[in-house]
């Protein structure tokens, strides 16, 4: 629940617009809105900073939709990751603003002021096919107010175009390193930066890459010095994570 929800409930208060009993009743429902089918977490901006996010795959397009409509009551921006043309579409005919994000395949809707981007994340992929996983982590974190710096396909197979580019590294507060194959590219990026490191495996490549659990597994062995290692594909958690780590 955003903070402008419970400020303008206390001015309506204040106001006389609406009694205290009123009011006490729309803040028992801090904790969740049960929809049936989804509970929306309304209280989780004000324990974690930031409102819940839907994940849209396995839900159908007019679930997303109502889930979309109910928490736009209580928060001025929501966003949805892995959402498909279908699920916009419903979302759209009941939120006119929400915007689809393609290559992200996200959806966001941003209502009011949106403050300046801060800071700098720098997002690298090893190579062009794993930009669908780098744009979720890139419009996660913009979405959640932070500026970022997209160096795509610098992977070690062609070495000189990510040291070609080490004042961007170097100026990074957070890094996110986005890779399959053997998925080297975070511990790389860790050896030449002094900003923390996210790796995220993605599931590109050949057969021998078993769905990314190579590049997993490399990520995770790394002996380069202050990387972190999330799940395969999950540029959400990776933009998320690394939003917590450049706003501190």
């Amino acid at each position: 629940m955003d903070d402008m929800y419970i400020k303008k409930l206390l001015e309506d208060v204040k106001a006389g617009n609406i009694d205290i009993n009123e009011a006490t009743q729309q803040l028992k429902k801090l904790p969740y809105d049960d929809m049936g089918f989804a509970k929306i977490d309304n209280h989780r901006k004000l324990r974690k900073g930031y409102g819940e996010v839907i994940y849209c795959a396995g839900k159908t397009p007019e679930q997303n939709a109502q889930i979309f409509e109910k928490m736009l009551q209580t928060n001025s921006a929501v966003l949805g990751t892995r959402a498909d043309e279908a699920i916009y579409e419903a979302v759209k005919a009941r939120v006119s603003d929400a915007i689809y994000h393609e290559k992200a395949r996200a959806i966001t809707v941003e209502r009011g002021e949106k403050a300046p981007l801060v800071g700098n994340i720098v997002i690298a992929t090893g190579g062009t096919s794993d930009i669908p996983v780098a744009e979720e982590a890139a419009v996660t974190a913009e979405f959640l107010g932070n500026h970022v710096e997209r160096l795509y396909d610098v992977g070690v197979a062609g070495i000189h175009r990510l040291l070609m580019n080490t004042d961007k590294l170097m100026d990074a507060n957070v890094i996110i390193a986005i890779a399959g194959m053997e998925g080297a590219l975070a511990s790389v990026v860790a050896g030449l930066a002094a900003c923390p490191v996210i790796a995220v495996p993605t599931s590109v490549g050949y057969g021998a890459n078993f769905g990314g659990l190579s590049a997993l597994l490399t990520m995770i062995n790394s002996c380069a010095s202050g990387i972190g290692v999330v799940n395969i594909d999950n540029g959400f958690g990776a933009g998320f994570l690394a939003s917590m780590i450049n706003r501190k």
